[in-house]
């Protein structure tokens, strides 16, 4: 895929997904997500390998669990998934600051409205004159008012979202007619680095992309890192690259 190809699908994976980020930020989390689970499954394995079984700290974490337990205190609100939201301020702040500093440099200055004429100095000679300067007044006015709310010029108030950012990037990228000069190359490395930036902290969000990554914590029995497979909804696998040891969010699977 070249980088304005791919610029484009990650412009587009952002505008696309908002709404299902907003939907995600009030649902519960996950089990499945990638990674999430198994990775405290395994250090839970590894606690377990170096600790002893202590009644007293078994006894107190079931007591922090029940404090936990919703069942104990009645009904409560879905809780709020801060890293929902923490994802989407900083990509809607990547994305508005990126469309500020392009349109700075491309957007040009709306059409300036008609001056009044000092009728007093400079009168007109005859009523069908004055009437074609009205006219030409008029017009220039409605040009100028329609440059000014032209849908596609960006504005540093009101609609700063990060959709919308996302859109009115989109349209730079293809070249879009509008109240703008077209963007050069530096420019559209610029937009392409932010939006890649951006779809990936979506992807990773919504766990809709596929993901492959190598865990911290090493392999308790041989040492071996160990590579963890999933995104796209499906469950995370992991695998150890020394011993070839596998783990699933249900324990071991193969040693």
């Amino acid at each position: 895929m070249n980088t304005t190809a791919s610029t484009t699908t990650n412009l587009r994976t952002v505008a696309l997904h908002w709404a299902d980020l907003r939907e995600a930020a009030g649902a519960p989390s996950q089990l499945g997500a990638f990674g999430l689970g198994l990775r405290g499954y395994l250090a839970r394995l590894d606690a377990a390998d170096r600790d002893e079984f202590n009644y007293d700290r078994a006894h107190a974490a079931h007591l922090r669990s029940q404090e936990r337990d919703p069942l104990q205190i009645g009904e409560r609100p879905v809780p709020v998934r801060l890293h929902i939201l923490d994802t989407m301020r900083a990509v809607e702040a990547a994305l508005v600051q990126c469309a500020d500093d392009i349109a700075h440099h491309v957007q040009r200055a709306p059409i300036a409205g008609p001056t009044a004429r000092r009728t007093a100095t400079h009168p007109y000679l005859t009523q069908r004159e004055a009437d074609i300067a009205a006219a030409d007044r008029q017009r220039r006015a409605e040009l100028a008012h329609a440059d000014l709310v032209d849908p596609r010029r960006w504005r540093y108030t009101g609609r700063r979202t990060a959709p919308h950012a996302a859109l009115w990037l989109l349209a730079r990228i293809e070249r879009k007619p509008g109240p703008c000069r077209r963007i050069t190359d530096d420019e559209e490395r610029r937009i392409g680095n932010v939006a890649a930036g951006a779809a990936a902290r979506v992807e990773r969000a919504l766990d809709i992309a596929a993901q492959r990554r190598t865990l911290a914590q090493p392999c308790g029995d041989c040492g071996g890192a160990i590579d963890v497979h999933g995104g796209e909804g499906r469950p995370p696998l992991a695998r150890c690259t020394g011993c070839g040891r596998i783990w699933t969010e249900g324990g071991v699977i193969a040693a």
